[in-house]
């Protein structure tokens, strides 16, 4: 299993999602964080296995939320680049690649 690493814009929008949630239901919160952590260990145990969306970043579609998990498959990490609401901004990431 390789470690993963957040892009830090990526963090925030993790956190910020979270909080919202929390503030809706403690309860939702916290599933909205254990979904996307087990996101993030499927991710660094086969990350090759997850679509190939916009190479070369793929992604891990969360199964409850409205979510997904970009990422890119390095040597020695995955970097997490976005904790992506799906109906927003589509691609406003890519600036983070550079």
């Amino acid at each position: 299993m390789k470690p993963h690493l957040f892009h830090p814009e990526a963090d925030a929008e993790y956190a910020a999602a979270a909080r919202f949630y929390t503030e809706i239901q403690p309860e939702l919160g916290g599933r909205f964080y254990d979904e996307i952590e087990t996101a993030i260990a499927a991710v660094c145990a086969h990350p090759r296995q997850f679509h190939e969306f916009d190479p070369p970043a793929r992604r891990y579609l969360a199964q409850r939320f409205p979510y997904a998990v970009v990422y890119l498959e390095e040597p020695d990490r995955i970097w997490i680049v976005a904790v992506m609401h799906l109906h927003r901004q589509p691609g406003y990431w890519h600036e983070r690649l550079d």
